[in-house]
C-alpha cells in the first residue's frame, strides 16, 4: 500500500510542494498505514481517508491570507482602542479541511485565521482576533499612550491561518501590510507664561500700537490645543488692550503726574478654552516727556565686553553700520533749499535752482506731487506722466562753459525708454535736443549738442556711464562737470570716468526758441511732452561760468550724523582685549543738526576673531541695535511790532515813502515742562517721597532763517503808481537775496535772525497816487529750513490821510454826512493820525445800518399802538350793543297802531337782516388782528351815517297809542 499511494501522491501533488512538504506528508501517511495494520476496521477507514487525502492534499491550504497593504488608525491618548481605516480582516481563499485523528473524525471551517503578528521595536500595540472564521480582527493599545512623547506610531502586521493539522504546524502568513497609528491629544495642558513678569517703559503723552509683547505656550502636541487663541488683562479699569498675540497698547496718552506705574494682571487662554495655570504681572513705568539735547554724541556701547571662551585670539576685527536710508535722501543733513546750500557750501554765485519749494516769484513746481515724510526735505515725485516747463529767463538758453549740473536722485529698474531729467529742446518746428540728462538702461547719458560753428566737424555729444547707483531705488548724488570736451561725474563724492563718449555734427543755424522741461522732454514738432522720468528728484540746479570743487562736492553730499570714537591716550597705545572694548565703549553717535530729524537708526556690529593660525576659530554672531533720535522741541518764531498806522498821503508820494516794519522783531522760543520737586506741608522733613510739579518754562533760543516773504492782502500791486522798495545793496551786503513781483517782496538765504531784522526794517511802501487807493494791507511771514518751521502771520494796515487843503474845499460845498465816496475819509479814532477834518467826515457803513434799525423800531412801536387802539375800540362797541340788547321794551301790553304802509315792513325786514349780517361781520372782526387803524376809523365813520337815517324814518313811521295804558 505503500508504494501505491506514494505513486498517487507523486500524479497528484503539484510542482508547487517543496520537498520538506512531501517527506512530512509521507510521514503522516505511513503512520495512517500502521494504524491501519492493528485495528482492521479503522484502517480501511484510515486507507481511505488516507487515499483520499493523497488524492486531494494539493487543494488544502495552498493559499495564503490576504490584508490590506496599509492601514491608518486614530486612537486618543489615554485610550486603547484603536480606530482603523480600513476594518482589519484577513481573508483565505482555501477550501473546508478535514482531519481524523485518535479514530475520530474533526471538520473544520474554511481559511480560518488564527492570529495577527506586529512587526517592530517597542511597538506599544497588539493586534487581536475577534473572529477565526471571518478572520476580523482589531488594534489595542498594550500601554497608556501619551501624544507629548510620541504622536504617530508606524508599524507592520501579518495574519496567519490555523495551518494544515490540529497542531498548526503548516500555517501559512500573509503578506507584511504597513500600519499608521496617529495619537489624538486631549486639552490635557493649560496655557504657561515664559516669563514670570514682564516690565516695558514708556513716555508720557504718547499712543503706542505696542508697548510689549506677552508670550504663553500650551504643552499639547496638537494645533488645536497647542495654539493660544486669545489674551486677557484680567486688571479692571485700566488705560491698557491687549490683542489675540500678547501686544499690549495703551488706549489713551497716558500721564506721568497721574500715574508713574500700572500694575496689570493678563491670562491666556488656548483654542480649548484652558486658561493659563498661573496669571502673569505686567508692570509698565511712564515716564516724562524727554528732553535730550541733541548737541554732542551719545555713547553706543558704554558695558560692552567681548566673551571668547578662554579661546587664544590674535586679532579681532569689528565693524558698526549705521542704517539711515531711511532718514531724508539717505541721511540725516540740512534741509535748506539747495541754492542755500551751495552757498553754505561756497558755491555762492551762478547757482539756478530749477526744483525750487513752490512760493509766490517760483510757481513753476505747484501742483508737482512731494514727499513731505521727511521734515520739509523737498523731494518732488515723477510718476511717469507729470513733467513741468521752466519759465523763459530763469536759465540762459544755451549754456556758458563751463557749467555743473548737479541733483539728487533716486531711481529703480526701468524700462528700455529714455526716462529724462533735464532737457532743452526746439519749442516748435522741430524736436532737436540742444542739452540733456537722461537715463536709459541703467545708464545715466549727459547730451550736449554745440552750437553752430565755423567748422563742421565731429565732436563729443553724448557722455554715457554705466552705473548701479541709477537702478537700486536709493538716493544718489549726482554732479556734473561740464568743460567741453571733458565731461566729470561724482556720484556721492566718488568720481566717474564715462565708458563711452559718441560724437556729432554741431547744430545748424535756427532761430527757434527753445523750451526748458524737467522729468520729460519737449517735442516741437509734434507739440508734445515725451520720455518721461519715472522717480524721485531733488535739488536739481544749474551753475553756469564755474565748477563745483572736490570741496563744495563733499559739503554738499556729507551728512549731519554719524558714529565716532574719542579716544583717551592710554586706551591708544594698548592693543590687548581689553583695551579693544574700551575703544567700543567710547563709540558714539553724534548728529550736529540743531534741529535733526527723529526716527530710528539701526545698528549692526560684525566681529571677526582670528586666531594664532591666522583662521577664524570662534564665531561671534552679530549684534543688532538701534538709536532712537526723539522729536526736538519745535520752536516758535513770533513777529511782532505795530500793525497799524495812518501816514499822510505826502509821505506815500514821496522818494523815501513809508516804511513797513519800523520796530518788527523776530524772536524764536521754545517751551519746556520742568519737574520741580516740592516739599509737601504734612511732611516738613521729607520722610514721604516729595511732591514732584511740573512747570512750563519758555525759553528764547536763537537760530537761522532761510526766508521771509511780504506780500499783499488783497489786489495786488498796480506798478503804475505804487511798490515796494528794498535797498539791494543792503541785502547782498549780509549775504541775502531778493526777488519781487506785483505780489509781494521774498528774501531768501541762510542767515541769522538778527540780520533779516535789520533787512526787513528798510523795506518802503511808495504810492505816487493816493487818491486811487485809500489804504494797504501786507502780510509778513518767516521760516527756518525750508518751511519746517513757520512763523506767525504779522499783517500790517498802512492808511493814508487827504491832504488839508482837499478836507477843507470838501467842508465847504458839502454837508457833515455825505455819500460822494471820491472825497470820504473814515474816522481814525485812536490811530496816529495827521491833520484829520471832522467836517468832511461821511458816515460809515455801520452809522447807516444804526440809522435803519432805529427806524424800523419806531415804525414797529408805531404799529403797534394803532392796533391796541383798534382792538380797544372793538371792545367798547361790543359792550354797547350789549346793553342796547339788555334794554329792549316788553311791548307785550301795548298796543301799537302802525301805518298800514308796505314801505314799513319792507325796512323792518331789511333792517333785522342788516342786523344780523353786523353781528356776523362783528363776530369775524373779533377773529381778524391785521387790521390797521385807519381801517377801523374809516369802517365806523361808515356805519353810522345809515344808523341815523334809519332812527329818524322809525320815529316818523312809528306812534305810539297811548290811550289804553293806565298809569
Amino acid at each position: 500500500a505503500r508504494p501505491h499511494s506514494h505513486n498517487i501522491r507523486r500524479d497528484v501533488i503539484p510542482s508547487p510542494l517543496d520537498a520538506a512538504e512531501r517527506e512530512r506528508e509521507t510521514e503522516r501517511h505511513e503512520d495512517a498505514m500502521r494504524i491501519g495494520a492493528v485495528k482492521p476496521f479503522a484502517s480501511a477507514l484510515g486507507l481511505l481517508f488516507g487515499l483520499f487525502y493523497a488524492a486531494e492534499g494539493a487543494k488544502v491550504n495552498k493559499h495564503k491570507p490576504w490584508i490590506e497593504t496599509t492601514f491608518h488608525g486614530i486612537v486618543t491618548e489615554n485610550d486603547d482602542k484603536v480606530l482603523l481605516d480600513p476594518p482589519l480582516i484577513a481573508l483565505d481563499k482555501d477550501a473546508p479541511l478535514r482531519y481524523a485523528e485518535s479514530f475520530e473524525v474533526t471538520f473544520t471551517k474554511e481559511g480560518e485565521i488564527c492570529g495577527f503578528r506586529i512587526h517592530g521595536q517597542n511597538v506599544p500595540f497588539e493586534a487581536v482576533v475577534l473572529d477565526k472564521s471571518t478572520g476580523e480582527g482589531v488594534i489595542r493599545a498594550k500601554e497608556k499612550l501619551d501624544c507629548e512623547l510620541q504622536k504617530e506610531h508606524t508599524f507592520t502586521i501579518q495574519a496567519y491561518d490555523c495551518g494544515e493539522g490540529p497542531d498548526g504546524s503548516n500555517m501559512k502568513k500573509s503578506h507584511k501590510a504597513t500600519v499608521h497609528i496617529q495619537v489624538n491629544d486631549m486639552n490635557e495642558y493649560s496655557p504657561v507664561f515664559k516669563e514670570k513678569s514682564y516690565k516695558a517703559t514708556v513716555i508720557e503723552g504718547k499712543k503706542y500700537d505696542s508697548i510689549l509683547k506677552v508670550e504663553a505656550v500650551d504643552a499639547d502636541c496638537s494645533f488645536q490645543f497647542s495654539q493660544i487663541c486669545s489674551y486677557e488683562i484680567v486688571t479692571p479699569d485700566v488705560p491698557f488692550s491687549i490683542d489675540k498675540d500678547g501686544n499690549i497698547k495703551n488706549t489713551e496718552k497716558l500721564n506721568y503726574s497721574k500715574e508713574r506705574m500700572y500694575k496689570l494682571t493678563v491670562t491666556a487662554y488656548d483654542c480649548g478654552k484652558n486658561r493659563a495655570s498661573e496669571d502673569v504681572l505686567v508692570k509698565i513705568n511712564i515716564k516724562p516727556t524727554c528732553k535730550p539735547s541733541w548737541q554732542g554724541s551719545l555713547a553706543l556701547f558704554p558695558s560692552m565686553h567681548l566673551e571668547t571662551c578662554e579661546e587664544p585670539i590674535t586679532s579681532i576685527q569689528a565693524t558698526i553700520m549705521l542704517e539711515t536710508n531711511h532718514i531724508g535722501k539717505g541721511c540725516d543733513r540740512d534741509t535748506y533749499s539747495e541754492k542755500s546750500l551751495h552757498k553754505l557750501c561756497g558755491a555762492s554765485t551762478g547757482t539756478v535752482e530749477l526744483l525750487p519749494a513752490p512760493s509766490s516769484s517760483t510757481n513753476w513746481t505747484v501742483g508737482l506731487p512731494t514727499d513731505n515724510g521727511h521734515d520739509s526735505d523737498q523731494v518732488f515725485e515723477f510718476n511717469g506722466t507729470q513733467a513741468i516747463k521752466v519759465p523763459e529767463g530763469v536759465v540762459s538758453s544755451s549754456l556758458k562753459e563751463p557749467f555743473t549740473i548737479s541733483v539728487w536722485m533716486r531711481h529703480g529698474p526701468g524700462g528700455r525708454e529714455k526716462e529724462t531729467v533735464l532737457c532743452n529742446s526746439d519749442k516748435t518746428e522741430m524736436n532737436r535736443h540742444h542739452y540733456s540728462l537722461y537715463v536709459h538702461n541703467c545708464r545715466l547719458v549727459l547730451l550736449l549738442r554745440q552750437e553752430p560753428t565755423e567748422s563742421e566737424s565731429y565732436k563729443p555729444a553724448e557722455f554715457h556711464w554705466k552705473l548701479d547707483q541709477v537702478c537700486d531705488k536709493e538716493w544718489h548724488h549726482y554732479v556734473l562737470n561740464v568743460e567741453f570736451p571733458a565731461v566729470t561725474l561724482f556720484v556721492d563724492g566718488a568720481t566717474f570716468e564715462p565708458f563711452l563718449v559718441t560724437e556729432d555734427y554741431p547744430l545748424h543755424a535756427s532761430k527757434i526758441e527753445t523750451q526748458l522741461t524737467i522729468g520729460a522732454c519737449w517735442q516741437g514738432g509734434s507739440a508734445r511732452l515725451a520720455q518721461f522720468f519715472r522717480g524721485n528728484l531733488a535739488g536739481l540746479m544749474i551753475r553756469a561760468g564755474k565748477l563745483d570743487n572736490k570741496k563744495v562736492i563733499d559739503c554738499l553730499y556729507t551728512c549731519k550724523e554719524g558714529l565716532d570714537v574719542q579716544l583717551p591716550e592710554e586706551v591708544a597705545s594698548s592693543d590687548d582685549i581689553e583695551s579693544f572694548e574700551k575703544v567700543m565703549q567710547h563709540i558714539s553717535y553724534l548728529n550736529s543738526r540743531q534741529f535733526p530729524t527723529p526716527g530710528i537708526r539701526h545698528l549692526r556690529l560684525s566681529t571677526t576673531v582670528k586666531c594664532f593660525n591666522e583662521e577664524t576659530c570662534i564665531s561671534v554672531p552679530d549684534s543688532e541695535g538701534y538709536v532712537m533720535v526723539l522729536q526736538p522741541e519745535e520752536p516758535k518764531i513770533s513777529l511782532s511790532g505795530i500793525d497799524h498806522f495812518a501816514r499822510g498821503a505826502a509821505e506815500f508820494e514821496s522818494t523815501e515813502g513809508v516804511t513797513l516794519f519800523p520796530e518788527l522783531r523776530i524772536v524764536s522760543t521754545i517751551t519746556r515742562e520742568v519737574e520741580v520737586e516740592a516739599e509737601s506741608e504734612a511732611d516738613p522733613e521729607g520722610d514721604d517721597d516729595p511732591t514732584v510739579q511740573e512747570t512750563v518754562v519758555s525759553e528764547e533760543i536763537m537760530h537761522n532763517l532761510d526766508t521771509c516773504e511780504v506780500t499783499v492782502v488783497g489786489e495786488d500791486l498796480n506798478g503804475d503808481h505804487e511798490s515796494l522798495e528794498l535797498d539791494l545793496a543792503q541785502v547782498q551786503q549780509r549775504a541775502l537775496e531778493m526777488s519781487s513781483s506785483n505780489v509781494g517782496l521774498v528774501i531768501t538765504g541762510v542767515n541769522t535772525m538778527a540780520n533779516y531784522e535789520q533787512v526787513l526794517h528798510l523795506i518802503r511802501y511808495r504810492n505816487w497816487h493816493t487818491e486811487a487807493l485809500f489804504d494797504r494791507k501786507f502780510k509778513l511771514v518767516c521760516s527756518e529750513l525750508n518751511g519746517r518751521y513757520i512763523s506767525n502771520e504779522f499783517k500790517v494796515n498802512v492808511i493814508h490821510t487827504a491832504n488839508p487843503m482837499d478836507h477843507a474845499n470838501n467842508a465847504m460845498v458839502q454837508p457833515q454826512f455825505i455819500s460822494q465816496i471820491q472825497h470820504a475819509s473814515v474816522d481814525l479814532s485812536g490811530h496816529n493820525l495827521v491833520n484829520t477834518h471832522q467836517a468832511s467826515v461821511v458816515p460809515s457803513a455801520a452809522t447807516i445800518v444804526i440809522v435803519v434799525c432805529v427806524s424800523f423800531l419806531v415804525f414797529m412801536i408805531v404799529l403797534g399802538v394803532f392796533r391796541i387802539r383798534s382792538a380797544h375800540q372793538r371792545t367798547m362797541r361790543d359792550q354797547e350793543n350789549g346793553k342796547e340788547n339788555e334794554m329792549d321794551w316788553d311791548d307785550s301790553a301795548l298796543t301799537i297802531t302802525v301805518n298800514p304802509m308796505e314801505t314799513y315792513e319792507d325796512q323792518h325786514s331789511s333792517e333785522e337782516e342788516g342786523d344780523e349780517e353786523e353781528e356776523e361781520d362783528s363776530e369775524d372782526g373779533e377773529e381778524e388782528d391785521d387790521i390797521t387803524s385807519a381801517e377801523s376809523d374809516s369802517s365806523e365813520d361808515e356805519a353810522g351815517e345809515p344808523e341815523d337815517q334809519q332812527g329818524s324814518i322809525r320815529q316818523q313811521q312809528l306812534e305810539w297809542d297811548d290811550s289804553t295804558l293806565t298809569y
